[in-house]
């Protein structure tokens, strides 16, 4: 009887969890095809625009990148100034009436301890940072890219740690929703050629993304095609059944000439940017491409991982 009292229980809590998932996505809404995002003034590659007048790649540069709305990185760890650093992005997005994409990179051992190392101490540290990340969001709508790499990349973590980074992406994106029903909260799915479809979508599971997640990205910071990426997105959802409506954005910054040859991740030359971000991409289970990683912006091995380099800019470009 215990048993069948404790198998009752659980599937009444998995219920709630789900149908909170479900409410979230609700609240948050839909992500309409007309969406205006987000082109913050402050970038790196619009600074350098601005002071850079004279410079012969300006002209390219400033039309075919500085132009197109980009992500907003929140992956330096300042708590005690991350709700005004957001709310800063948020209420400049909300006069224009157009809607902020924000990148929230801070979790313990991101990277794996790779280029891009760093983040908050510890996983309590870091659910006290995303208190006052989701406290900067506001009331209107905004898309936030939970966390990149944080689920396809975890090899490096004990099974200890690896559980207490996904209950911690699971707290991160109920406390956005609490704060901002408004805001679109999607986790990582890594892209096509790294995890199949089945293994992400069951660590996804694990890192909440039914019961608090309205959708999942691909491809950030990488170079896959476009529609390699949409029929992966698509697997991967189609994982979670018809029911779950999630649904998915893919960032187009880099991938306009495809993957380098070798897959070489890392700065490889001869890439470009692809389609330009937008919400009308003419699949339901697509809401957007977007320039999540901002071109021009370095991985670490031409220069400092987040540097912004006009040359590699100037190149992807053309």
């Amino acid at each position: 009887m215990r048993v069948i009292r404790a198998l009752a229980a659980a599937a009444l809590a998995t219920t709630f969890l789900v149908g909170a998932g479900q409410a979230s996505r609700a609240a948050a809404g839909e992500l309409p095809s007309v969406t205006a995002f987000f082109n913050d003034p402050g970038s790196q590659v619009n600074k350098w625009v601005a002071a850079n007048p004279n410079d012969s790649r300006r002209a390219r540069i400033a039309s075919r990148i500085a132009s197109q709305p980009q992500g907003v990185w929140f992956s330096r760890y300042t708590p005690g100034t991350v709700t005004e650093d957001v709310r800063k992005v948020t209420s400049a997005a909300s006069a224009k009436g157009q809607v902020p994409v924000l990148v929230a990179y801070q979790l313990p051992n991101r990277d794996c301890g790779g280029a891009s190392a760093g983040g908050a101490p510890d996983l309590a540290s870091y659910d006290a940072w995303m208190r006052g990340f989701a406290a900067g969001l506001g009331s209107g709508p905004s898309v936030v890219i939970l966390e990149p790499d944080s689920i396809a990349l975890i090899s490096c973590l004990s099974p200890a740690e690896l559980s207490g980074r996904y209950a911690s992406l699971a707290r991160a994106s109920a406390t956005i929703h609490a704060a901002a029903p408004k805001a679109r909260v999607y986790f990582d799915a890594g892209h096509s050629a790294w995890n199949s479809p089945a293994v992400q979508a069951s660590r996804l599971r694990s890192a909440g993304v039914l019961s608090s997640g309205d959708g999942i990205y691909s491809n950030v910071s990488n170079y896959r095609r476009t529609a390699d990426e949409v029929a992966f997105a698509k697997a991967v959802l189609a994982q979670f059944g018809g029911s779950s409506g999630l649904t998915a954005v893919i960032d187009t910054s880099r991938n306009g000439n495809g993957p380098a040859p070798g897959d070489t991740w890392c700065d490889p030359r001869g890439r470009k940017v692809g389609e330009n971000p937008t919400a009308g991409t003419g699949d339901p289970a697509i809401d957007a491409y977007l320039w999540i990683k901002p071109p021009g912006e370095l991985d670490g091995c031409a220069g400092a991982a987040g540097s912004f380099s006009p040359d590699y800019a100037y190149e992807m470009a053309g």
